[in-house]
């Protein structure tokens, strides 16, 4: 997919940044969130950046945007726009810049999206503020172009949705459209896929590269996917610590890296092999769903009537003693709303639920808060699962308490727990804002584990974090499972990831089960079309590549 196209080499830099230096807050752990960097980006050409949270990829973004939040300090650099020097541009001159001659599409869109507007509305704004002279509908048209260009289906009637009417990747395809709104020469994308199903984004890959050649557009694509780079990267730059440690052609990186870091992080990228073997469970299941159908009814927008939606229509499975099984699918598929039932913090329609023999479902409220122990749940986002008003300490201990057992109890437990998630004892009485993704992901296995659980619901507990953190908490997982003979009902939409970790695959298509099975079947004879199409938009690697 990279470019072929000789001309960058030849053509003057879209973007130079010479010798940046940004300056973190006194008592943080280094003087610079960005040090020394130096980097260029030639007409229709994609840098990628890659790192790990932390590595001043998305703060050096940020500078070129002028988008700086007031704890950071431009010290010292240059930031070169077609040639323009921009390191101290004042905010007029970039306001005109962004949107004009640059624009950013964002990791999330529905945080970057106005929810209280309609989704052309936003797209219009651009003109209205850099076009002013172009006609309402001059302006109306465009949008509908952009839309179009964007590959959204039904652009007259899209235009008029809100951002939580569309998936996650209909929002961030409105992003671009509106990156692409004035046809900026630079387009700088944070991590737009990360947070985005494989179809989703392999489309957004796509569409990115497509609309690069169409538009005539350079692109900076921050990313800590090697699989992504490997998809659209003419250039790669390698960050780690606020320094670039490698860079080079991608082919260059990607095959022939020097540093230690670059060959850990390509290390640390799951590459579809299986690291569970479903032979060796005991037959015996802890848990059998039979039949579980979850609607809602939900009002239609500009209409009277109410409407019901199948979020999970006839889920049957069963679940062994020590089992991992993994739940896969697009956004939409129902995976996390069975995930939820299984918890009770959904309550199904019909259908039973049976762990252990006791139907789930059936419970009263009194029943289930003295059975609730038996399943905890570990959510995706870390940091908001957590009261950040509360150290680990109180998070941790208030289940077994709420329970009745004794402080020494509780207290022996819990640095049990953080010795089996690899934490020092020493963070008993710090706050989550105190730790990395990652030491935030362990904290949340821990609490959960604090409850002694006989089977744990991890719904998509790796999506967000980089590759060397995901490979560590997929390592904590299963070296807790064996341990422990814990059932684990992991749900993803990384098949890659789903490989290493699940005994057994079962793939979800809106509300049904459309295939399931031991992994390696799933994954080197897939029966199902939908399942195939997964497999194939699997970013970096094409569907042959799998292992036998």
């Amino acid at each position: 997919m990279p470019a072929t196209d000789p001309s960058p080499s030849v053509a003057p830099p879209v973007l130079e940044v010479r010798d940046l230096h940004v300056r973190l807050p006194r008592g943080s752990d280094r003087p610079y969130a960005v040090e020394a960097v130096d980097l260029t980006i030639g007409p229709r050409e994609t840098l990628c950046i890659v790192g790990e949270s932390g590595s001043g990829k998305s703060v050096t973004a940020s500078a070129v945007m002028g988008l700086l939040p007031k704890v950071l300090a431009l010290e010292r650099g240059r930031i070169l726009l077609s040639g323009r020097d921009i390191t101290h541009a004042p905010l007029h001159e970039l306001r005109d810049l962004r949107g004009n001659r640059m624009a950013m599409v964002f990791q999330e869109p529905m945080t970057a999206l106005n929810p209280v507007m309609r989704v052309g509305d936003q797209i219009a704004e651009a003109f209205e503020f850099h076009a002013a002279s172009m006609g309402r509908r001059e302006v109306a048209a465009r949008v509908l172009e952009l839309l179009a260009d964007v590959h959204l289906p039904s652009p007259a009637t899209l235009r008029h949705s809100y951002p939580h009417q569309l998936s996650g990747g209909q929002r961030q395809r409105v992003m671009i459209a509106m990156a692409l709104a004035m046809e900026p020469r630079l387009i700088i994308a944070d991590e737009p896929t990360t947070a985005l199903d494989v179809t989703s984004q392999a489309q957004v890959l796509r569409l990115l590269h497509e609309l690069r050649g169409r538009h005539s557009a350079s692109v900076l694509f921050i990313t800590h996917d090697f699989d992504v780079v490997r998809e659209i990267a003419d250039r790669v730059v390698v960050m780690q610590s606020g320094r670039i440690v490698e860079s080079g052609s991608a082919d260059e990186v990607l095959r022939h890296p020097k540093h230690d870091y670059t060959k850990m992080l390509l290390a640390s990228v799951p590459d579809g092999s299986f690291g569970a073997d479903a032979a060796t469970l005991k037959p015996e299941p802890l848990l059998v769903v039979e039949d579980l159908q979850v609607r809602f009814e939900t009002a239609a927008i500009l209409k009277s009537r109410r409407r019901v939606v199948q979020a999970v229509a006839g889920v049957s499975l069963a679940l062994a003693r020590g089992e991992t099984l993994g739940v896969v699918g697009e956004s939409g598929s129902g995976k996390t709303t069975l995930g939820r039932c299984l918890a009770r913090l959904t309550p199904p329609t019909s259908g039973r639920i049976l762990l252990g023999g006791q139907d789930l479902a059936r419970m009263s409220a009194s029943e289930w808060q003295r059975n609730c122990k038996k399943v905890q749940m570990v959510f995706q986002d870390p940091f908001r699962s957590f009261n950040p008003r509360l150290t680990v300490r109180r998070a941790l201990s208030e289940g077994p308490v709420n329970f009745g057992e004794s402080a020494d109890v509780v207290d022996r437990r819990m640095r049990e727990m953080l010795a089996l998630v690899r934490l020092d004892a020493s963070a008993i009485d710090r706050y989550p804002h105190e730790f990395s993704g990652g030491q935030r992901q362990r904290l949340s296995i821990a609490r959960a584990l604090m409850m002694e659980p006989e089977l744990l619901v991890a719904d998509e507990a790796v999506s967000a974090l980089d590759v060397s953190v995901q490979t560590q908490i997929l390592s904590l997982l299963e070296d807790i499972r064996d341990r422990l003979n814990l059932s684990i009902v992991f749900i993803t939409h990384d098949l890659r990831v789903a490989a290493r970790l699940c005994h057994r695959i079962l793939v979800m298509q809106r509300g049904v089960v459309v295939e399931q099975g031991d992994a390696p079947t799933i994954f080197t004879a897939p029966q199902h079309p939908y399942t195939r199409e997964l497999l194939a938009a699997i970013p970096g690697q094409r569907r042959e590549a799998m292992p036998a």
